[in-house]
């Protein structure tokens, strides 16, 4: 994933982390990288991977990657504890996320320090963290104030990453969980990336979450600065419900679901793809 990362910053691109709960986003994903020629990472949260199975989705993961010959990263996204990263990590993930932010800075640093340390003993290459709170949920959502206060600060996060030897620092820039229901974007602020990017130095990944939502003009510009992975999922959820409900209400008395799904797939495809050149990493 490091090696990935790297040839990421040299391409001005980002690879686009798409999360799944079911085999229909992972086959959509899997045929839109296929498509385009680009890596992926596909993420699944602790509510998605306990519905699928840790070991079921990393099966099912190298069985395409066999079939493909795909570069394809399986991370865990938001791991809330040790016992959850260390699960996965057993599962065969290749790359973890902690996040720590409802901890205190002192008590997150500790644990991801842990949890790094775990980690590398079991050859995972990258680790991800956040300490700052990103507001929302990966659903639609009412208005949510973004205070500048709660962004990341650069000198904090450059004593973040000293002390725990994270590679993958998770920002908060005016990024937030989910879409706004009334279509507003949040505006990302550059000038805060640039700062901590220059904090940091070019040896620290910057990922970007929430990034359904955010204007084409603002992820180009993230990526311009340093992001090199951006995380998407509110789209791929909501692309896959909307061609679920209208596949049923145009077939009602459909009931086979390998006739039902594939309208679902190729909606759910659309979207990653869409994601994949916005980000620049096709081909």
């Amino acid at each position: 994933m490091l090696d990935i990362f790297k040839k990421a910053q040299e391409n001005k691109s980002a690879v686009g982390a798409f999360n799944v709960s079911n085999l229909e986003q992972i086959k959509a994903i899997f045929l839109a990288a296929q498509n385009l020629k680009s890596p992926v990472i596909i993420s699944a949260s602790e509510g998605e991977a306990k519905f699928i199975g840790k070991k079921h989705l990393r099966a099912i993961i190298d069985s395409y990657q066999k079939e493909t010959g795909l570069e394809v990263i399986l991370h865990q996204d938001h791991g809330k504890s040790f016992e959850t990263i260390k699960d996965s990590i057993d599962a065969g993930y290749d790359s973890v996320q902690f996040d720590g932010s409802q901890l205190s800075f002192e008590e997150n640093v500790e644990e991801t320090k842990r949890i790094v340390e775990y980690a590398r003993s079991k050859g995972i290459k990258n680790v991800e963290a956040e300490f700052n709170h990103l507001e929302g949920q990966s659903a639609l959502i009412e208005k949510i104030e973004l205070k500048k206060e709660n962004y990341t600060d650069p000198d904090q996060a450059k004593e973040f990453v000293e002390k725990t030897g994270i590679d993958t620092l998770a920002v908060v820039i005016g990024n937030l969980h989910g879409l706004f229901k009334d279509c507003q974007n949040p505006k990302l602020d550059i000038n805060r990336l640039k700062e901590i990017r220059e904090a940091l130095g070019p040896d620290v990944n910057l990922v970007l979450h929430g990034g359904s939502g955010i204007t084409e003009d603002d992820i180009k510009k993230a990526i311009e600065n340093g992001i090199v992975k951006i995380n998407v999922n509110t789209e791929l959820r909501m692309a896959y419900t909307n061609a679920l409900k209208k596949v049923l209400e145009d077939n009602p008395d459909q009931i086979t679901p390998y006739q039902i799904m594939p309208s679902v797939v190729e909606a759910v495809q659309k979207v990653v793809e869409e994601k994949i050149k916005l980000f620049n990493s096709n081909n």
